[in-house]
């Protein structure tokens, strides 16, 4: 899409022609239904799509198609199949096909139900957004309809609250110049309030529903895209053109604040999600993703390895038996007759296949059903703990997904959001240091059961205050203090705070949660906000109302970090009050005296305890001064050209010379336990990252409030950056080197004694990280033609270079202690964790609570939904839901690291029992003429995986733990082992399998040597016997070797083996009994073999001798490990334990605020332009709703925003 002008709003050159294809015309469904576009093939689409969202997987007609497509991607099933297949052709079977398609189809339909029950559960999340009301034009009046029925073009009437159900241009509202005021915490995070304003033509004339209902206007604007923050276009309305922007558009999951009414186009609609969403925040969620393990995708690997092996095997053992049967029909002339309808060509065609059925069970059916129980009971376990149990709000865990528990062991990075994620969003005002005096939270001065006494200037004080100090309400009490009454002054004055009545109690609508915090302190403290005109405020000081006439208000910005209010109070005087961050206000003071350096320390401290600051001054202006200063200002509010430059340069000379009256402290209040888990992260080598919508200071401060920011660390700004990854790119085209080495290179050389620092941080915005993937084509366009002509030798793709800038970027982060993004969209969310994932191969786990976080949690491998105050979106795409963030810890600490340890030690001894048991038939073809003769009996070969071995597995799997709960939890660092992979990968099964093989070799040829020479006491020596024995043998050395390996032993694990005994005696005596033998002698044809051969102590002793040689081989191991000094975990945990403990976490830094690392978390949230709207008075209104249109904005219900009466009145 070519890029276009957003100043000009309308495609008036060629190139700009093809953007601005989507056209939209009010109250015209007609037009928009006619237009389709090409979706696949031959079939077509509608270009403008209806309003009802559809995230769903599946319908009624494609869950059993698409459900059985998805699960044979997973290659044992495929295996599975192969081997049914195989089992229909009689002369090659050696089992009926029916024994395993039902166990098959039993793995399916598990699998299956899983699937739909999580489907059915996106259909209720669809219907229940779906059904929301709304008021849509229908003819000339407004009709309660669904949001599903809203179509392109529709004229919607929102109210107050309410969620706006699709991007719409805003066509006017009941405020003042049709402002609009939202929240949008579901699209980027953050609670302050932003305005939308209409454009003023459509603001002066829709007035009436009938206006609404002949409204005809046409918008051609750019095509359904994701870019949240921009948006172009052009409205024609009778003749005229008028530019359209992003501050025109009301976006699909903001909330109506504010505002009682308002008025919006369609501009685009939801869609679904095999179509593609048309809305901004939809094409930011993001698709739903089938997320594997990594075990998964190497169990995948594995069953392909096994399965070669298996047919190469085959193969060998059927090209032996093809010799096998030449040299002994030749040595055996005499039984020509028996092989005159075959040859030995074609007995080894047919035993290659039935050696591949025989040898089908190593891979077994029952390991994947087991695996599938093992995974629901951990989750079962996920969701009984009442360590994660919520009471305040009755909120359990939840694993809304039970086929990623072991990878919860395995996490390496955590992207997290932030507001209502990390904080609960609640702004409280803590302390406060005044004329040399710091009052409240941990200075002595508080009342633990404050009286109302002290509140009985105003009716309108709080009941319940969150700071409170009774030395200062006495001093606001007698005020006797100036620096004191000034310094409340300010914070009922300074603001852009709105007021509304309520009964006989006031309601402030702040921009900013911060705003609220310090205007309800100085309510509290006896300065009550109470009105504001178009150029007065009215408080209350201490019973007394005052107006004060506002001569000026100088806005705050993200440059200056400041605001100012030029005020002239009752008696005549002018003057300026001003808060703002310390670094900008302390440079501008008249003087430093011991005030000033007290509060310095005082700010000092107050950041310590990861408070946001701000710090609060005043000045008197005379007469003529402010005369020459508002003529000038005058003058440079109507320039055409560098308006802003001139201004600032106005408001600096004014905001100089100042006094200052001391420092506020707000405590932006993070959830309970946050610093100390990410504490135990990184204790547990897991790197957390913070993606946020929320403004860079506002990030920053609550990275140095949870611990993921510490004075010690050297950040890393954005100039920096740029030049270390452009340096890297043009010098180095391959990546050779690691992003640590390059990183300490480079700053090396730019900042010697940098590299002194080892611990740093990336702070990055949303806007540079757009810049940071496009890097490739900005350096292309820097070098011109010289880059083209070398461009031409080179043989790397365009493609390869922007992966080369991508993981440049991606080393260098990762080589960082800490990494905030800030300011970034939900897409950009998805694709910071999509870049990881690619370039390190890492496992990733997103946690959120809004909808601005769904992408992020579709795209990692673990999404964690937190149950917040932001809707419950994130849980209901989320794999884990959480009442809070701290509950983190112990889901990966100790729930996540013994599911691995669980799922690996269960697939490390299936896989060995396997082996162990059933390779013998392999050995025994050696002794058969290399036929398809099995060598158990075949009740055995059935039972031995889903009786005789399979629950003490199991009960490993449910079970097992290497230390306690809170011993994981006491010693992070136990972590690592999954996500190095130790516990379970290529080596790990490669030892096993020799394992498994070395034990079925030693209970075969024990057996072999001891049946060959002699036979026991009761003459036995037949084949019979000598399976039994043999099957006995590898039965007993499999289980003892389960329990010497079995850490954690409970009264289940002794019941597990218990009747793992129980049931192999139990089923030996019922298959070979006499009368079985006699009912079905092909089905049960080992009659009394087990009686016969382990009643004879020759043949128990031959056990013994096996269960000795194969126990002892791990006995040794164990022995050579404890003598050679390889510590175990527990060795470790115990030698950690006698070391010095860690230290605690605690919220507070161990460098002053004052080096080079100097920060200011001022308290500032909302964005600029607040104080040209109060000023030009378009946010107030002068008695109620536009007279000119009761009928269209004036609400049913809700009472109109509206300043209390001046005293004038």
């Amino acid at each position: 899409m070519a890029a276009q002008d957003p100043d000009s709003g309308c495609p008036h050159g060629k190139k700009q022609l093809p953007a601005f294809t989507w056209e939209v015309r009010a109250n015209d469904r007609n037009y928009h239904m006619q237009f389709k576009k090409k979706f696949a093939f031959c079939f077509t689409k509608k270009k403008y799509a209806g309003n009802a969202i559809k995230t769903a997987k599946y319908n009624i007609f494609t869950f059993l198609p698409l459900n059985l497509y998805e699960q044979f991607h997973r290659m044992a099933n495929v295996y599975f199949v192969f081997v049914i297949l195989l089992q229909t052709f009689p002369e090659i079977s050696t089992l009926p096909w029916y024994t395993l398609l039902f166990p098959l189809s039993c793995l399916l339909t598990i699998r299956g139900l899983r699937d739909l029950i999580d489907d059915i559960g996106r259909h209720q999340s669809d219907r229940n957004i779906n059904s929301r009301p709304c008021e849509i034009l229908s003819g000339k009046s407004f009709r309660w309809q669904k949001w599903r029925d809203i179509c392109v073009g529709d004229i919607v009437r929102l109210r107050k609250e309410s969620f706006v159900p699709a991007d719409m241009l805003l066509l006017c509202s009941s405020e003042p110049s049709s402002l609009c005021y939202v929240e949008t915490a579901d699209i980027d995070g953050e609670t302050n309030l932003k305005f939308r304003q209409a454009l003023l033509v459509t603001h002066q004339e829709l007035v009436s529903e009938e206006t609404m209902a002949t409204f005809d206007g046409r918008v051609t604007c750019e095509e359904p895209n994701s870019r949240m923050h921009s948006f172009t276009g052009t409205l024609e309305w009778r003749g005229e053109t008028y530019s359209l922007d992003s501050e025109r558009i009301l976006l699909r999951g903001c909330k109506l604040r504010n505002t009682d009414v308002c008025y919006g186009l369609v501009i685009y609609a939801e869609g679904w999600v095999f179509r593609g969403f048309d809305s901004k925040i939809m094409r930011n969620c993001g698709k739903i993703k089938r997320k594997k393990t990594k075990l998964d995708r190497m169990m995948d690997r594995l069953v392909i390895i096994i399965f070669l092996v298996l047919l190469v095997t085959s193969l060998c053992l059927a090209v032996a038996s093809g010799f096998w049967a030449r040299m002994f029909q030749e040595k055996h002339s005499y039984l020509s007759a028996l092989y005159k309808h075959t040859t030995p060509a074609q007995q080894a065609f047919f035993n290659f296949w039935g050696f591949t059925i025989l040898l089908s069970i190593i891979i077994p059916m029952s390991m994947y059903i087991t695996f599938e129980f093992i995974y629901l009971v951990n989750s079962f376990f996920i969701n009984w703990d009442l360590e994660m149990y919520y009471a305040v709000k009755d909120i359990p865990a939840k694993a809304r997904s039970t086929s990623l528990n072991d990878q919860l062991g395995q996490i390496e990075y955590i992207f997290s959001d932030k507001t209502g994620t990390l904080t609960q969003n609640i702004m409280s005002f803590k302390k406060c240091c005044i004329n040399g005096t710091i009052y409240g939270t941990g200075t002595g001065h508080e009342n633990k059961q404050p009286s109302g006494s002290g509140l009985t200037w105003s009716h309108h004080g709080e009941k319940k205050l969150d700071f409170c100090d009774t030395m200062l309400l006495e001093a606001a009490r007698q005020d006797s203090d100036p620096v004191l009454r000034e310094f409340l002054r300010l914070l009922a004055l300074c603001h852009t705070v709105m007021v509304e009545e309520k009964g006989d109690q006031l309601v402030y609508q702040a921009a900013s949660p911060d705003e609220e915090a310090l205007v309800l302190a100085a309510r509290n403290l006896g300065y009550v906000f109470l009105a504001r005109t178009q150029d007065t405020i009215t408080i209350s000081e201490l019973g007394k109302k005052r107006t004060y006439k506002v001569l000026a208000m100088l806005d705050f910005n993200s440059d200056r970090k400041r605001m100012s209010v030029l005020v002239r109070d009752p008696r005549g005087m002018i003057r300026l009050y001003t808060k703002g961050a310390d670094t900008v206000i302390l440079e501008r003071l008249q003087r430093r005296g011991p005030n000033e350096t007290f509060t310095e320390m005082a700010l000092d401290r107050f950041a310590e305890e990861t408070l946001r600051t701000l710090c609060l001054a005043s000045k008197e202006v005379s007469e003529v001064e402010y005369s020459e200063w508002s003529r000038r200002h005058r003058e440079a509010s109507v320039l055409l050209q560098d308006r802003a430059r001139e201004l600032n340069k106005l408001y600096e000379e004014m905001e100089q010379n100042l006094q200052l009256l001391g420092a506020t402290a707000i405590e932006d209040k993070l959830q309970d336990g946050v610093p100390e888990t990410i504490q135990l992260l990184k204790l547990g080598n897991i790197k957390v990252w913070v993606l946020t919508g929320d403004k860079q200071e506002t990030a920053m401060n609550i990275g140095y409030a949870c611990k993921l920011l510490t004075d010690d660390m050297e950040i890393l700004e954005e100039k920096e950056i740029s030049e270390i990854l452009e340096a890297y790119w043009v010098s180095n085209n391959n990546l050779r080197g690691s992003g640590e080495a390059l990183c300490s290179s480079r700053l090396s050389q730019q900042r010697p004694e940098a590299s002194r620092h080892k611990k740093r941080a990336i702070i990055i915005s949303g806007e540079f990280l757009d810049k940071i993937l496009h890097m490739e084509e900005v350096l292309k366009e820097k070098k011109g033609w010289l880059w083209q002509r070398l461009a031409c030798c080179r043989a790397t793709g365009s493609q390869e270079q922007g992966s080369l800038v991508e993981k440049a970027f991606v080393d260098l982060a990762t080589s960082c202690q800490a990494v905030i993004c800030c300011r970034v969209t939900p897409k950009q969310k998805a694709l910071i964790v999509q870049l990881v994932k690619k370039h390190k191969k890492a496992i990733t786990l997103a946690i959120g609570d809004g909808a601005n976080d769904v992408n992020m949690i579709k795209t990692a491998d673990i999404g964690v939904g937190i149950s917040g105050l932001e809707g419950m979106q994130a849980v209901q795409c989320s794999d884990y839901a959480l009442a809070q963030f701290s509950y983190l810890q112990r889901l990966l600490l100790v729930h996540g690291r013994w599911a691995y340890l669980r799922i690996c030690k269960f697939l490390r001894y299936f896989f060995y029992k396997t082996f162990a048991g059933l390779m013998a038939q392999v050995w025994f073809a050696f002794h058969s003429g290399f036929t398809a003769q099995p060598l158990y009996e075949g009740w055995f070969l059935a039972l031995y995986n889903i009786f005789y071995t399979t629950y003490p597995v199991l009960s490993m799997g449910l079970l097992e733990q290497d230390v306690s709960a809170k011993k994981s939890l006491e010693f992070p660092e136990l972590y690592v082992i999954g996500q190095q992979d130790e516990l379970f990968n290529y080596r790990v099964f490669g030892i096993t399998v020799l394992h498994g093989v070395s034990t079925s070799l030693a209970s075969f040829y024990i057996a072999l040597w001891a049946f060959e020479d002699r036979v026991g006491s009761k003459a036995v020596g037949d084949y019979e016997s000598f399976a039994v024995t043999v099957a006995t043998s590898a039965l007993l050395s499999v289980l003892v070797e389960i329990i010497l390996d079995t850490k954690f032993w409970t009264v289940l694990s002794f019941l597990t083996v218990a009747v793992s005994l129980l049931l192999f005696c139990l089923f030996s005596f019922l298959t070979q009994s006499i009368g079985a033998f006699r009912i079905a002698p092909a089905i049960f044809c080992f009659p009394d073999a087990s009686r016969n051969a382990l009643t004879d102590p020759y043949v128990l002793l031959v056990v013994l001798l096996s269960l000795v040689v194969n126990t002892i081989p791990s006995l040794t191991v164990r022995l050579y490990r404890t003598i050679a000094g390889k510590t175990t975990i527990q060795q470790k945990i115990r030698l950690k334990a006698r070391q010095e403990p860690e230290p605690s976490v605690e919220l507070r830094a161990h460098v002053p605020r004052g080096s080079f690392h100097r920060r200011s978390s001022y308290a500032f949230s909302h964005q600029e332009g607040y104080a040209g709207l109060i000023s030009r008075g378009d946010s107030l209104r002068t008695g109620g709703t536009r007279s000119a249109a009761p009928g269209l904005l004036r609400p049913e219900t809700t009472p109109a925003l509206s300043s209390l009466p001046s005293p004038s009145a």
